[in-house]
């Protein structure tokens, strides 16, 4: 019943800054945690970020290799989940998607979620590539 759809990617040079938006739509929003994904070829599915969006408790979560470039957040009135994508490196290259399992809505969860996702909906993707 939920549906999302990723806005954002491109090509970017390294260092440079992108911004990835989550849109959800659908019934049943209300505190959805929302994650984002990267599958880069050979490589295996990675949780990047993710969020609830309950408005008092988000509980933002991060893998290492972003914390401290990427800042995640909601906007529970537009149903929309971002992706601030700072100081970005080759590495980052990747097919982002954002996912959600819509049987979670406590913020507790969050984390638990981004490592070891059970999503049953998911967008088809947005590119990013990052090189000169």
């Amino acid at each position: 019943q939920v549906h999302l759809v990723e806005s954002g990617g491109g090509l970017v040079a390294p260092g440079g800054s992108l911004r990835l938006s989550c849109a959800a739509s659908g019934d049943k929003l209300d505190d959805l945690i929302i994650g984002w994904f990267r599958q880069a070829p050979g490589k295996d599915r990675e949780g990047v970020s993710c969020i609830s969006m309950n408005e008092e408790d988000g509980s933002p979560w991060y893998h290492n290799s972003v914390k401290g470039r990427f800042i995640i957040s909601a906007d529970n009135a537009k149903k929309t989940v971002y992706l601030q994508m700072n100081s970005l490196v080759p590495e980052d290259t990747a097919l982002y998607y954002c996912a959600t399992d819509t049987t979670l809505r406590d913020p507790r969860l969050v984390a638990g979620f981004c490592v070891k996702p059970g999503y049953n909906s998911w967008g088809r993707g947005t590119q990013v590539t990052v090189s000169s």
